[in-house]
């Protein structure tokens, strides 16, 4: 593995895809959302009829791996399509039934060790400078090595109101979603807490511009 590894957790809401682009961006890194993933097995799960709620049939979604074609687009230039063998499900795993069913999918343990193995050889057969990986237990499992680790967070009620902001709704009303999927989630991982090594990057009191700078300063520091 050549290039620089800048792993990044976060909870719901705290900016970690958005700055994580633009720090990548800047640094002239590759880009890795690792939570689309999740959200393309989940639509296949959905599109072929896999119960997943209110408990995921486990062996029907593992059952699914080895045919699992999953690819994404690395540049942080530009919108990353997200293929699962033919088709682009780009938007589709953005939408509001496949984020109330990815954590049925993604506390399954078989699921999680596949995808992490998965990300590892993207990491490893990353051929630019650096590449930043974002995501949940990427600091921990899935880059513990990573020359930077950062766990990149903001205060429940600044999270809120960013993502109000992208995504429309009350503030408040977002405040209860982000808290549900922080809870279910947290079944999963723990990234609230900073492993030792990890730095905590709290960007409640800065804006865009000046949480990316953060993050860069903290790559070129390294």
């Amino acid at each position: 593995m050549n290039a620089r590894v800048v792993a990044v957790d976060g909870p719901a809401g705290s900016g970690k895809s958005s700055v994580s682009r633009a720090a990548a961006a800047e640094l002239g890194f590759a880009f890795l959302d690792t939570g689309a993933a999740y959200r393309a097995l989940t639509w296949l799960a959905l599109e072929r009829g896999v119960p997943l709620l209110p408990e995921a049939d486990e062996d029907a979604v593992l059952a699914l791996l080895p045919g699992f074609d999953y690819r994404i687009g690395l540049s942080p230039n530009e919108p990353n399509a997200v293929h699962v063998g033919l088709t682009d499900v780009t938007q589709a795993i953005r939408e509001a039934r496949v984020a109330a069913n990815v954590s049925a999918v993604a506390r399954i343990a078989g699921v999680r060790d596949y995808l992490v193995a998965m990300y590892r050889r993207t990491i490893a057969d990353c051929t630019m400078p650096g590449i930043v990986v974002e995501g949940r237990d990427i600091t921990t499992v899935v880059a513990p090595h990573a020359e930077v680790r950062v766990l990149l967070t903001a205060r429940p009620e600044v999270r809120a109101a960013r993502r109000a902001g992208e995504n429309g709704g009350s503030a408040e009303a977002v405040a209860v979603a982000i808290a549900e999927r922080d809870s279910r989630d947290l079944a999963n991982a723990d990234f609230m807490t900073p492993a030792n090594g990890v730095t905590v990057l709290d960007t409640s009191d800065l804006s865009f511009a000046e949480s990316v700078a953060a993050l860069v300063d903290l790559v070129n520091a390294a």
